[in-house]
């Protein structure tokens, strides 16, 4: 999506909004009132903010769908969405258009500086990838993991979504994130998180945090907010010492 569609397609949201959700209506202004006025030459290099920008005209597509819907063509609309999307749009999205979001104007100067660096990215993106494989789904999204603390929201078989954070910080220097990161998601009436720390070199890495993370979206039980670590460093071989003759 080129930079003057994607700021058509703002103003044009944002109007249609304007008479079905205000809320929505007001999130786009302040969406767009920040994007206006950069050069489509400086937008398209700042490629996280681009990202984002695509990710809002979607999620306020499928939102206009959904909240212009009859009761009967809603549940249907949420019935053919995986766990972990129905919960984005259900619960999650709306609330962020409707409460204050504290963090919000804080990392959207940092994309648009770019400051924003995704140092799990390659991790998560296995992650993704073997939760697929499983079958089982995940939402990924610039709200959820700036203002929602949240790197992914996994879901496995029974439909249960949970929201995760990970971190390479090591457990000592963990704690102050942990208390932040679950201090927002009480803010944002999240009733369940996965915070897990651990070392790159962890043998078997992806696979384990996988399992870790469908685990306990079918059984970690509400309110709760779960601090584990993969940080024990992998095996290493110790030389064999010769025996004296």
């Amino acid at each position: 999506m080129q930079v003057k569609e994607i700021k058509d397609q703002l103003k044009s949201l944002i109007k249609e909004a304007s008479a079905i959700d205000p809320s929505l209506a007001r999130r786009l202004d302040e969406i767009n009132r920040w994007v206006k006025d950069v050069k489509p030459g400086s937008l398209t290099a700042k490629k996280f903010v681009m990202h984002f920008l695509q990710q809002i005209i979607r999620d306020s597509k499928v939102w206009l769908d959904i909240t212009q819907s009859s009761e009967e063509e809603r549940q249907l609309y949420y019935r053919q969405m995986t766990a972990t999307e129905r919960y984005w749009y259900s619960d999650l999205f709306p609330k962020w258009l409707n409460e204050t979001d504290p963090k919000f104007f804080l990392w959207k100067q940092k994309l648009m500086a770019g400051e924003f660096n995704q140092t799990d990215a390659d991790v998560l993106k296995s992650i993704a990838t073997d939760i697929i494989r499983r079958e089982g789904n995940f939402w990924q999204c610039y709200v959820a993991d700036l203002s929602m603390a949240t790197d992914l929201i996994v879901s496995n078989k029974q439909e249960k979504p949970l929201c995760i954070q990970i971190t390479s910080l090591s457990d000592e220097f963990s704690q102050e994130k942990f208390d932040n990161w679950e201090n927002t998601l009480q803010r944002w009436g999240i009733d369940r998180g996965l915070f897990l720390t651990y070392n790159p070199k962890v043998t078997d890495l992806v696979n384990q945090i996988v399992n870790i993370a469908l685990y306990n979206s079918e059984h970690l039980i509400t309110a709760a907010y779960l601090k584990l670590s993969l940080y024990y460093r992998p095996a290493q071989r110790l030389p064999i010492k010769e025996q004296p003759r």
